[in-house]
């Protein structure tokens, strides 16, 4: 039955209130281990830093497993408080009113003590790797706690609930560099650029919602940042971001490496196929989770990656003489 936007909060806390016994597997959904994929941004960080440590791959690769473990539990973390204080709220989305929280098939005591245990898991697993990794994943649960708990719940203020959100994505970045580079941290070009292109995808996935919502009251009740959005506004932001992050990442490019500049056509065609995509009905963009069954736009990301690959590898010595001319030469 459709959630009524009129509803009482006594009514929405007897709607969530647990209906039936739980099961643990709805608290292992709660942890959406289907969200795991997203941790992948961990491995540009780390063949960076790679790069610049010279570190050989077989020291890497039991850090890897272990530094992708704890973050894959601390992300769990964040989604499990998430999903649990938002349960009120999800009870106006046509589809995340289905989930185990909202349906109150949860209590209280077993999310909390969920959460203990995926943070405490999560970071003895980062001591394991390194110090710098263990801060990087205290910042990245630091940054969960404030986008979903009150009074700071950033993911309930205009702008500020992407921005917020996005910040993992560098996170991410880092914890990868710090695998095989602990003593430094990676080029801000890159992490500004990591940022603002996450800003895109939530911005993106922003607007997909509020247009399966399709009612701007209900969408509201639903997410309290979509008060002050609407389309336009959504629209709009997706392209300041997607611009940020291109300029960020050619200044990166431009660099260290001007031969990878020749891919940014293919870059500028990535966001713009993602925006079109954020623009259809029931849009894969409200769940990046599930992009990996988009066979065509990971087609396009294989050949993308392809052609960045080559472009890694083979010098193009006139690109430096370009792209370098000063004015007073021309």
């Amino acid at each position: 039955m459709a959630a009524n936007p009129n509803s009482t909060p006594l009514e929405i806390d007897a709607a969530t209130t647990p209906q039936s016994r739980s099961k643990l597997s709805d608290y292992v959904k709660i942890a959406r281990p289907d969200h795991w994929t997203k941790n992948l941004f961990i491995l540009p960080g780390l063949f960076l830093g790679k790069l610049v440590s010279h570190a050989p791959v077989s020291s890497l690769i039991l850090p890897l497993i272990i530094g992708m473990a704890a973050t894959c539990l601390i992300s769990s973390a964040n989604y499990t408080i998430n999903e649990w204080l938002d349960r009120h709220f999800d009870r106006f989305h046509p589809k995340k009113r289905s989930r185990p929280s909202v349906s109150g098939r949860l209590v209280a005591s077993g999310v909390y003590s969920e959460y203990a245990f995926l943070i405490v898991a999560g970071l003895g697993l980062s001591c394991l790797v390194n110090k710098g990794f263990v801060i990087a994943s205290l910042v990245l649960l630091v940054m969960g706690f404030l986008y979903n708990v009150k009074p700071f719940r950033t993911k309930d203020r205009v702008y500020m609930d992407v921005l917020s959100e996005s910040v993992n994505n560098p996170i991410r970045l880092c914890m990868g560099w710090l695998i095989a580079m602990p003593v430094s941290m990676p080029p801000s070009s890159i992490l500004l650029a990591y940022w603002f292109g996450g800003a895109f995808l939530m911005a993106v996935k922003r607007l997909a919602e509020y247009r399966t919502i399709g009612d701007k009251n209900v969408a509201g009740l639903y997410r309290q940042s979509f008060k002050k959005y609407n389309e336009k506004s959504l629209l709009a932001s997706s392209v300041f971001y997607a611009m940020a992050a291109s300029l960020f990442l050619g200044v990166f490019l431009v660099k260290y490496r001007i031969e990878l500049i020749l891919s940014f056509p293919l870059i500028a065609g990535l966001f713009s196929w993602y925006i079109r995509m954020g623009l259809d009905d029931d849009s894969a963009a409200q769940h990046p989770e599930k992009l990996l069954r988009e066979r065509n736009l990971m087609l396009y990301v294989l050949l993308l990656t392809v052609v960045m690959a080559i472009l890694f590898v083979v010098d193009i010595p006139p690109l430096y003489k370009l792209l370098r001319i000063t004015f007073s030469e021309l």
